[in-house]
């Protein structure tokens, strides 16, 4: 034990520094963090008694090449003694110690960090590769200690294997010990060996200028275990660390050798034996805990166990030559080197005519169509009881007939809704990918139909794989090639009789028959068809291996599995356009988009189908909606698709000839309304309305100014953007014009009146008042108060109860007109009334209304008291060619259907209270989350920094907002700082999507606060 006294006498004498000391964690040596007055921060190290000075001088000497050659703050810098001198010893009671000291970097540690981006493991990968070049050359007595961490001197672990208590994990840890020995030790002479940190967890890495996500610089510390060892070491150290509680350890591990190969290019060697040396850390890890454990209660010696054996019981359950092709796609390799041989020697195959056909059907002529099967496909459309096997067998098969085909082709690399069920995910892990591309063609055809070999081959596997949704009965071939090589074909969804007399090892001639079509529920219960795949490397799965795969690891199973056209000889012009993708489709928007048009998040998605509250990319991936109020009753809900198909093929023509929807439609919504407010304009979207309501204002009352709220936004026609204080306050604004007069958004938890003044809506409704008497006295009278009722831009606002009311009578008393702008919250999405301005208990003199009006339709409408149209009558004509044309109507009468049919006003008043209770449960929980406030399916969580000052966390609810969009939650930010979640969903979420955002929310907030 060393005092605080003695460690301050040791800064002040030997290095003249003044300052407080703080103990930082080691194992073995003393770490204190020196403060001085000045805010200057040093780490002084007390090594432990005996230890060896030419270890330390390693170091010092190391830590003096790095900083030489490293950009500034990689590495500390070691500083100097009084005397000059890097190291020193001193007395500490009765043994002698030495002393050195470094400067303090700043930043998080890498284990702070409950969230380790993509691209921050690539850079830590990448500083590895930098720090190990740097080293090149370098030589130290030191390096070629015997130490135990180094996966050069492994003989220790057999000896040691003991420790471990549990029986199946002591095994596990024999097993990669073994094949350590096996595959590693016999190349130790072909891999390259160099000076490595050797320890790169997470408490050894340091990343400075961390900020929601964002970050400057990666360093690293603690270089107590240099060794000379494998190039190859350092990253598979790296990689086995950077595996611990990942949800995809895997990509985890690739993104560091990525980022270590970009700058210090791996051999294939060195790429081959990384499974194996990752393995081994591991085992080296644990093992060594076990042995500890036994020495030593500190906690600090078994930190990670748990996660190792995690890691390590992973890397078990995958073949090792799948963590290799892995590894070569991470580098931008082939993932297996033999594919290549493979497609080359197929492409000679078929065009010399030495593949015979598959099936007795000829599938270059025209009785062969390509269907398109994909996630965003018009012939099964959005409905998941589309993709049941009877109605999808009848769409499949209806619309071979309607073409007049035999066979219809699924195609290969085609991301599908179909794979939804358990089988196709895993651990329910919202961050894990579930599989959805395509691996293989499938060819539809009665059942039945004679299977052939397209080549001569040996029968590898027969099996019946009946589980729904599975293969059904399949074979696999196996077939060579000249060169030596052989790879795989696989036939599914067969007829077990047809199969079951293979065995085998049984020889088949290229066009032998062997096997039929099945029929559901035995082929797997799948629509009737054969599926055909080519697998270079079945990875001893047999019938266990993946018919698709997930986007994020395509690179690697396509090159597994290359396209079964080569066997199959499909004219290529048959097969569609791929989809531009992503990327592709950004580029082409900004080759011809607007540059200002917007697009979510920092990935942006590429969505092409959407049911309900779901939302689904062109990956097959489904997302929570939690922010698209404009599908108010729900994606694609079937009777307002039907409404508007049905009035679409019938007619759709200009609103100024007579049709019976435009006045049944306007009876149908003013039903819902208070009786004074009983005429109505339609029109084409929610700024066009806002833009007529102002008009019409203007009309009745003769004026031209116009009182808004804070922070509000109306819409996007020039008069609107000029009365939107969130447009023309912000980037690109022009700034309020004279006419325009803002009034102090009545926000109860950030304004000048809060949730706790019980006469804060008197107070507000007061500045009002106080802004028309200074609008007076500049003879400027209002035309017009527009307020959103539950303003929404800005920040998800609940006004306070009766602001409204007195607004409302300080505007009317002036002789101003009041527009109740119910784009975002109308049509019962707060549950308790049907309209927001219901919540306040007043009518307004105009209502607007737009985006869920039409769920989606572009469909807007104004409604106004008989005296105000009259003014607007005045003798201009007013039309709007497409507002309220009979498809419109027809659409927002099957929205006010909707709404009624299935009660859900009701249903958004429940599920309402259960969100906005769970929220207020979170905020008790996280500190981050400043406030929640809501009504209904309407709701608002603000982040702040810190409670007392509320300032804003703005980039960290922008974090947020994209970590949900990566755990498959959409929701959005907005208000004055951006730093509200926004949460309006359409209305068909149930009990379960709240409780599971709820979890995630928690989830991703907390991880926020490690990025703060």
């Amino acid at each position: 034990m060393i005092s605080p006294d003695d460690v301050r006498g040791f800064c002040r004498d030997i290095y003249g520094i003044e300052g407080t000391a703080t103990q930082l964690p080691g194992e073995f040596d003393g770490n204190y963090l020196i403060t001085t007055g000045d805010g200057d921060r040093f780490v002084l190290k007390v090594m432990r008694e005996d230890c060896d000075p030419g270890l330390i001088d390693l170091e010092i000497q190391a830590l003096a090449v790095l900083a030489s050659k490293l950009p500034g703050g990689s590495v500390p810098v070691v500083l100097p003694t009084l005397s000059g001198d890097t190291l020193t010893p001193v007395q500490v009671g009765n043994s002698e110690r030495f002393v050195w000291m470094l400067e303090y970097l700043p930043g998080k540690m890498l284990g702070d960090l409950s969230y380790h981006p993509p691209e921050l493991l690539a850079a830590l990968g990448t500083r590895l590769a930098d720090l190990d070049r740097a080293l090149e050359g370098f030589t130290h007595p030191a390096l070629n200690r015997e130490h135990r961490w180094n996966l050069l001197n492994t003989d220790w672990v057999e000896e040691d294997l003991h420790h471990i208590n549990r029986v199946a994990r002591r095994r596990s840890a024999a097993r990669v010990l073994e094949r350590f020995r096996r595959e590693v030790i016999p190349l130790s002479g072909s891999l390259r060996k160099t000076a490595i940190h050797g320890d790169a967890n997470d408490w050894n890495v340091i990343v400075s200028g961390v900020q929601a996500g964002g970050w400057e610089q990666v360093a690293l510390v603690d270089f107590g275990d240099m060794v000379w060892s494998y190039v190859a070491a350092e990253p598979a150290i790296a990689a086995a660390y950077a595996m611990f509680n990942k949800t995809d350890p895997l990509a985890a591990a690739r993104q560091v050798i990525s980022g270590y190969h970009a700058r210090n290019p791996l051999t294939e060697l060195e790429i081959s034996v990384l499974p194996c040396m990752i393995a081994m850390r591991l085992v080296v890890s644990v093992t060594n805990a076990a042995r500890r454990k036994r020495e030593t209660d500190d906690p600090y010696v078994t930190v990670s166990e748990a996660a190792a054996w995690k890691a390590l019981e992973y890397l078990e359950m995958l073949h090792p030559r799948l963590v290799h092709y892995s590894f070569r796609t991470a580098v931008g390799w082939d993932a297996d080197p033999r594919s290549t041989h493979v497609v080359e020697w197929l492409k000679r195959k078929g065009a010399e005519g030495g593949i015979r056909p598959v099936l007795d059907v000829d599938l270059r002529g025209s009785n062969c169509i390509v269907l398109d099967l994909g996630v965003g496909s018009l012939l099964l459309g959005a409905d998941p009881a589309s993709l049941t096997t009877s109605r999808s067998t009848e769409l499949v098969f209806g619309e071979m007939k309607r073409l007049g085909a035999a066979v219809g082709v699924g195609r290969y690399l085609e991301a599908r809704a179909w794979y939804d069920t358990p089988a196709f995910g895993s651990s329910g892990d919202p961050l894990e990918e579930r599989r959805t591309v395509h691996l293989g063609i499938d060819l539809f055809l009665e059942p039945g139909a004679a299977v052939h070999a397209p080549l001569d081959g040996v029968v590898h596997t027969v099996a019946n794989n009946a589980a729904p949704k599975d293969y059904g009965p399949l074979v696999i071939l196996r077939h060579e090639m000249p060169e030596g090589d052989d790879f795989f074909t696989l036939y599914g969804h067969l007829e077990w009789d047809s199969v079951k007399e293979l065995r085998t090892g049984d020889r088949v001639a290229a066009g032998q028959v062997i096997a039929r079509t099945g029929a559901p529920p035995e082929n797997g219960d799948w629509a009737p068809h054969l599926h055909i795949q080519i697998i270079t490397d079945l990875l001893d799965l047999d019938g266990d291996f993946p018919g698709v795969a997930g986007a994020g690891e395509l690179g690697l199973w396509r090159n597994l599995s290359p396209d079964p056209n080569l066997l199959l000889g499909i004219p290529v012009e048959r097969f569609p356009a791929t989809s531009k993708g992503v990327d592709r489709l950004l580029n082409d928007r900004r080759d011809h988009i607007g540059p200002n048009l917007s697009v979510f998040y920092d990935h942006p998605i590429k969505i092409v189908r959407g049911w309900m509250q779901h939302l689904y990319d062109d990956e097959g991936r489904c997302y929570l909606d939690l922010y698209n109020n404009v599908a108010h009753v729900g994606h694609s809900h079937p009777h307002v698709v039907e409404s508007i198909a049905r009035q679409a093929a019938l007619l759709n023509t200009n609103s100024r000839y007579l049709h019976d929807y435009l006045t049944e439609y306007a009876e149908r919504l003013l039903a819902y309304l208070p009786p004074e407010l009983s005429v109505c304009y339609f029109v084409n979207s929610g700024s066009e309305a806002n833009e007529l309501a102002v008009r019409l204002a203007r009309t009745f009352t003769g004026r031209h100014d116009v009182i808004v709220l804070d922070a509000a936004y109306h819409g996007h026609t020039n008069t609107l953007i000029d009365m939107s204080p969130y447009k023309f306050q912000g980037p690109g604004g022009d700034g309020r014009k004279p006419w325009v007069h803002v009034a102090p958004l009545p926000d109860v938890y950030r304004g000048r009146y809060r949730r706790d003044d019980p006469d804060a809506a008197r107070k507000y409704a007061g500045e009002l008042a106080e802004l028309i008497k200074r609008m007076r006295s500049e003879q400027r009278d209002p035309a017009l108060f527009i307020a959103e009722s539950l303003p929404s831009v800005g920040g998800q606002i609940v006004l306070p109860s009766g602001y409204l009311e007195a607004a409302y009578g300080y505007v009317r008393a002036a002789g101003g007109v009041c527009i109740a702008d119910e784009v975002h919250v109308g049509f019962g999405r707060l549950g308790t009334h049907f309209w927001g301005f219901e919540s306040q208990g007043v009518v307004p003199d105009i209502v607007v209304l737009g985006k869920p009006i039409g769920n989606g339709h572009p469909l807007g409408a104004v409604i106004t008291i008989p005296a105000i149209a009259r003014a607007f009558d005045n003798g201009m004509e007013f039309f709007s060619t497409f507002g309220g044309n009979p498809v419109s109507c027809a659409a927002g009468m099957a929205v006010l259907d909707v709404v009624e049919r299935e009660g859900l006003q009701e249903r958004a008043l429940t599920l309402g209270r259960r969100l906005v209770d769970g929220l207020l449960g979170l905020r008790d929980e996280c500190k981050l989350i400043g406030d929640v406030r809501g009504a209904g399916l309407f709701a608002g969580v603000e982040l702040v920094l810190n409670r007392a000052t509320q300032e804003p966390a703005t980039a960290l609810a922008r974090f947020v907002a994209n970590r949900l969009r990566d755990r498959g939650v959409l929701t959005g930010t907005d208000g004055p700082y951006n730093n509200v979640l926004k949460i309006r969903p359409p209305m068909q979420i149930d009990m379960s999507d709240i409780a599971n955002a709820l979890v995630l929310i928690k989830r991703t907030v907390d991880e926020a606060e490690s990025w703060r």
